[in-house]
C-alpha cells in the first residue's frame, strides 16, 4: 500500500466535516500530497476505495488542479513565483530568469538533490507587494534578485 495507516486515518479524521465522502476529495489528496510530497497514481486507487468513489473521480480533480503533482515527488521546499501583471511589472520575469538561473531548473522541476521544485503562478494575490514568491506557505513581497538569493541561501 502506498498510504499508510496515519494518512489513512488523517484522511478518515475527515468525513465529520464533510457533507459526503465526494466532498473529502480535495482536502485528502492535500492529506497526501502533504505527507508524501506527491499523489502517486497508486494513491489515488487508495483514496477512491477509502471514499468509496470511482479511482476516475479522484483523478479528475486530481488533474483539474495544478497544485498537486503526480509524476515525481516536490522538492522539500515549494517556490512559487508571480507571474500576474503586477508582479510582471515591477521585474517578476527577470526574477523568475535569475532563479532559474540560480537552482539550474526551469518551472515545473525539481532540484536534482531535491531542495526545491520551482512553479509559476498565475497570481499569489499580493499585487501590492510586487514582485512576489510563494515558499512553501510564506508569501515574500517585494523581491529583488539580492532577497531571492538570500531564500535559496536559506533552503541549503
Amino acid at each position: 500500500m502506498t498510504l499508510d495507516n496515519d494518512i489513512l486515518d488523517a484522511i478518515k479524521s475527515l468525513f465529520p466535516r464533510y457533507p459526503t465522502r465526494r466532498a473529502v476529495v480535495l482536502p485528502a489528496l492535500h492529506v497526501v500530497q502533504e505527507r508524501l510530497g506527491w499523489v502517486p497514481p497508486a494513491a489515488v486507487v487508495e483514496i477512491a476505495r477509502l471514499l468509496e468513489l470511482a479511482p476516475a473521480e479522484v483523478q479528475d480533480a486530481l488533474s483539474f488542479y495544478g497544485f498537486f503533482k503526480q509524476d515525481r515527488p516536490l522538492g522539500r521546499a515549494r517556490i512559487w513565483v508571480c507571474r500576474s501583471l503586477s508582479c510582471a511589472a515591477r521585474g517578476g520575469e527577470d526574477l523568475l530568469a535569475h532563479l532559474c538561473a540560480r537552482l539550474g531548473i526551469r518551472p515545473g522541476q525539481t532540484t536534482p538533490d531535491g531542495r526545491a521544485t520551482l512553479e509559476v503562478a498565475e497570481c499569489l494575490g499580493a499585487c501590492e507587494q510586487a514582485p512576489a514568491v510563494l515558499v512553501n506557505q510564506t508569501l515574500h513581497g517585494n523581491m529583488t534578485k539580492e532577497k531571492i538569493d538570500a531564500l535559496v541561501d536559506a533552503l541549503e
